[in-house]
């Protein structure tokens, strides 16, 4: 269960995908003034630096963010995201790739709070050290599935819930919709983001299926593939399973998708998924 780390696919397409949406979502979020809380439940160690260690094993950057890096052309949201991953390298060479905390973080106003669960005893550690003791951010070393139904609902009666397992293990999708179900009802209100990865088709149906069996309401899907399902190992594609989106998403995502298909798929083969899977 412990054995995955978030470096070795850091700044891959899925990323890409992942922290377009994210950023949308707390950019929808900010407009407000009121206070809102950003929950991950699946923290990781904060970011990762492209130029040495796990990310280099694979080089999947190369063909995520790397592959927008120096582009002219980038879609408003694409742009919007692009930018504030070069606000993280101070040349304009690609060398560091912030994860999801340090995204969130980095969006964060000072009213806002950020809530981060991390499992993995070395993670948490470089977790702890790169949030560097900001006031607004609080970090438990903890399952975050189970200990973020704790912090529900939160004061500001207003945020995100990222969950982003690992799916090492196949309990982890059952495991997964079950932590949802049960957080849903405690925040019906809240927006969850749910990260999935596209290696087994069967396996990303039944859970579809089983959100839409579930009596959650307004739910939309987001999936991009750099290639077309295949029975050979490895991640072909990668989605984003929202509740509660922002009503702005899906016309965004809609522009969006078929551009990054364009540029992210393999060889041609890219294809992108737009789906409301609940309605309201």
């Amino acid at each position: 269960m412990l054995s995955y780390r978030h470096a070795f696919h850091a700044g891959n397409f899925a990323d890409v995908l992942k922290h377009l949406i994210l950023i949308q979502i707390l950019g929808y979020l900010s407009e407000k003034d009121k206070a809102f809380c950003y929950i991950d439940t699946h923290a990781g160690p904060g970011d990762a630096a492209l130029n040495s260690g796990y990310a280099l094993k694979n080089r999947e950057f190369e063909n995520g963010i790397g592959k927008l890096w120096l582009r002219h052309d980038l879609p408003e949201s694409v742009a919007a995201y692009v930018n504030l991953i070069k606000g993280f390298n101070p040349t304009n060479q690609l060398s560091r790739y912030p994860d999801s905390p340090l995204i969130a973080k980095h969006l964060l106003r000072p009213q806002d709070r950020l809530l981060l669960c991390e499992l993995h005893s070395t993670e948490i550690q470089a977790l702890t050290k790169a949030v560097n003791k900001d006031k607004r951010v609080t970090v438990y070393h903890a399952d975050g599935l189970t200990h973020a139904l704790g912090l529900l609902p939160p004061r500001e009666h207003r945020g995100l819930v990222l969950i982003d397992p690992a799916y090492e293990i196949k309990s982890d999708y059952t495991q997964t919709i079950d932590a949802l179900i049960k957080m849903t009802k405690r925040f019906a209100t809240g927006i969850y983001a749910l990260w999935y990865p596209v290696v087994e088709r069967h396996r990303n149906e039944a859970l579809e299926h089983a959100i839409q069996s579930s009596g959650i309401k307004n739910v939309q899907l987001f999936e991009l593939g750099r290639q077309a399902d295949t029975d050979e190992h490895g991640m072909t594609a990668s989605g984003m399973i929202i509740i509660n989106p922002p009503w702005t998403l899906e016309a965004q995502m809609q522009r969006t998708l078929p551009w990054l298909t364009e540029v992210l798929g393999q060889e041609g083969s890219g294809f992108y998924r737009v789906r409301t899977l609940v309605s309201e």
